[in-house]
């Protein structure tokens, strides 16, 4: 055994474990593997704790099915519906989910890397106890980081993901995004994009830097290729005027000049561009020509967040006014584009904010987490407007928390906040056999 003295004078046990061999050969392994090969890896991983039947599940690009990703020794089958299985609820619920069987217990383990639910990892036992919850949560982790990691070099994840075909547009669009889900203990995001294998001008994009949390959401004039790169070129310009740390007001002038330059008078992107405090919970924002903001406290909206417009990026406006609000811990703010409520119905009346209000007050009561309202908002959204999607439609919602994540950068052996959703210290769900 090797041992040494930590700075507080504890003697620390050195050695590796079972559990660190497991988890290490893998990240070992992982650095040089081509993508391939991670399938039979985690499979053997697997193996060795005496797991069989192993499935890797991506969530496809509509949020509606888990997908088996196809490799050597991993079990392919059908797709799971997100909404009605055992493998989807353990996917919207961030939890391992377990389903007795005749010849064991077959486990459901969400993929999350960082915050970003990336699929699920299904697996069978004989049986299974705390070490065994507590080992493989942290397995299908490091599996979620690496698959994030090597998705960036391969398309074998994005085929996986994809069950229908994918228009040039939309696959610029994707290329373009941030992660579709971050959280921390101060804030969280989560945005959705329709029609998922059709969308061209609508985009969003956020970063965390220090206190302050970026976020613009952007609608390119017109459909296909042309509003996907119309819509790159304004993503582009964004994160060039973030990157430089400037102000919101010099961020539009920006966008709009290089908007301007690249399409002429004749072409605009109209765009939201806010900054969040996350420890004061100051909103501030710019309104080129986008639906106001809503802002919902404790499930209802409690009032639209208007206040001065600007001309749409590319048409040369003045100087914009910022406006700004002070937010409540706990108080959602959802942006979206006009696609959304501009949609006209069966009858000829336009679907209007109204009745995205009555939508979001609703299914906001259910009380589920932010990328889970996200999606059902979306979903109930659609199926509201009889499943017409003639323009592209954006929801993106951000939840101020407040607090401090400070604790997360103390390294506490018996701290709970360091036990995984599912582990040794938690409840797992026990799903009904099937």
């Amino acid at each position: 055994m090797t041992v040494a003295e930590g700075t507080d004078g504890v003697v620390v046990d050195r050695s590796e474990g079972f559990g660190e061999r497991l988890l290490g050969v893998l990240l070992d392994r992982a650095h040089e593997m081509p993508p391939q090969l991670l399938a039979p890896l985690i499979a053997e991983e697997v193996a060795i704790v005496g797991g069989r039947e192993v499935a890797v599940l991506l969530q496809d690009y509509e949020q509606l099915m888990l997908v088996p990703l196809p490799g050597r020794r991993l079990t392919v089958g059908e797709p799971q519906p997100i909404d009605a299985s055992p493998a989807g609820e353990a996917f919207l619920r961030v939890a391992a989910v377990e389903v007795a069987q005749p010849d064991g217990v077959r486990m459901y383990l969400p993929l999350l890397d960082g915050s970003d639910q990336v699929g699920v990892l299904a697996l069978t036992l004989d049986a299974v106890d705390d070490d065994d919850r507590r080992l493989l949560l942290r397995l299908a982790g490091l599996v979620a980081d690496i698959l994030v990691t090597k998705n960036g070099y391969t398309d074998e994840f994005f085929r996986a993901r994809r069950l229908s075909p994918m228009t040039t547009a939309a696959e610029i669009q994707w290329s373009l995004l941030p992660p579709l889900t971050v959280s921390t203990p101060q804030v969280e995001v989560a945005g959705i994009l329709e029609p998922a294998y059709q969308v061209a001008g609508d985009s969003f994009d956020y970063a965390l830097n220090g206190d302050v949390l970026h976020v613009a959401v952007i609608d390119a004039m017109g459909h296909g290729l042309d509003a996907a790169v119309m819509a790159t070129v304004a993503i582009g310009a964004y994160r060039h005027s973030r990157r430089s740390d400037i102000g919101l007001a010099e961020t539009y002038a920006f966008m709009d000049a290089a908007i301007a330059e690249q399409f002429g008078p004749e072409h605009f992107v109209t765009a939201h561009m806010m900054q969040l405090n996350i420890t004061s919970g100051h909103l501030r924002w710019v309104n080129a020509g986008h639906p106001a903001p809503l802002l919902i406290r404790d499930h209802d909206v409690v009032q639209q967040l208007k206040g001065p417009t600007t001309l749409p990026v590319g048409f040369g406006g003045e100087q914009p006014r910022i406006s700004e609000q002070q937010l409540h811990r706990g108080d959602r703010v959802l942006l979206f584009t006009d696609g959304l409520v501009e949609e006209h119905l069966a009858g000829g009346e336009q679907f209007g904010e109204e009745q995205l209000i009555d939508i979001v007050t609703r299914v906001g009561r259910a009380e589920v987490g932010l990328r889970s309202t996200v999606r059902e908002l979306s979903h109930t959204l659609k199926r509201e407007r009889g499943g017409a999607a003639s323009d592209d439609a954006t929801l993106f919602l951000v939840e101020w928390r407040g607090g401090s994540a400070d604790h997360l950068a103390t390294a506490s052996w018996d701290d709970d906040r360091t036990t995984p959703p599912g582990a040794a210290g938690s409840t797992p769900h026990q799903a009904p056999t099937n």
